[in-house]
């Protein structure tokens, strides 16, 4: 019957402490190059990036030197002063006449003559106020019809003989329009004519006179013609 320790390397290492140290080793290996292979393309992929930004970056503005200050102006110099006039020679005044100067009398000048206001104008007279208007007047009348007054009669005496004519009679109406008084203005010729006209007026009633609308009693002429026919 054989024994497991035949197998055993020498040097008292077992066999499964072998194969674990290689395990760990071969892990250990992948381990490091993939760590390795990855910052390898950690570092391709920064490197380039930083260029890009340096490539990228604006340049730096020039400095602007500011131009030196302009030297001061010299001062003007002061204006001189103008040169005074030489002072002119005073007459002065001699009290004394000379000898052979003439004398004369000073006539003193007469006074202006004083100088007369003008004199205005009259003023105008003022104008004479308008005359009132003229009354208004309506003469007393006998023509309306529903005043009816008869025509006087022909005397029979007068027809027989053949008289005939106008009697103007002046008559005063008053303002209830009745004949007041009755007067032969003008004649027919005849004293029968003319008493029948007076008659027969006296009877009769009138449309009275007015002024300016009033009633007013008036005289008026009446003429009455007596014709045979």
């Amino acid at each position: 019957m054989s024994h497991p320790d035949r197998f055993a390397p020498p040097g008292g290492v077992s066999r499964n402490a072998v194969i674990v140290g290689s395990v760990v080793a071969l892990h250990v290996a992948g381990i490091w190059a993939l760590q390795s292979g990855l910052v390898r393309k950690a570092a391709e992929v920064i490197v380039p990036a930083e260029l890009l930004s340096e490539f990228i970056a604006p340049p730096a503005p020039p400095k602007v030197t500011p131009p030196p200050p302009a030297p001061p102006l010299p001062p003007k110099p002061a204006p001189k002063a103008a040169p005074r006039p030489a002072p002119m020679p005073v007459a002065i005044a001699d009290p004394t006449p000379a000898p052979n100067a003439p004398t004369g009398i000073t006539t003193p000048q007469p006074p202006a003559p004083p100088i007369e206001a003008p004199v205005a104008p009259p003023a105008p007279a003022p104008a004479p106020p308008a005359p009132p208007a003229p009354p208004k007047i309506e003469l007393p009348s006998s023509d309306a019809a529903y005043l009816n007054n008869p025509k006087p009669s022909y005397p029979a005496i007068s027809k027989r003989m053949g008289e005939q004519g106008k009697v103007v009679l002046r008559v005063l109406i008053g303002t209830d329009g009745v004949p007041q008084k009755v007067e032969v203005n003008k004649s027919s010729g005849f004293d029968r004519l003319d008493r029948q006209a007076q008659d027969a007026v006296m009877r009769w009633r009138f449309v009275p006179g007015k002024r300016n609308g009033v009633p007013e009693a008036m005289w008026n002429l009446v003429p009455v013609n007596f014709v045979l026919e």
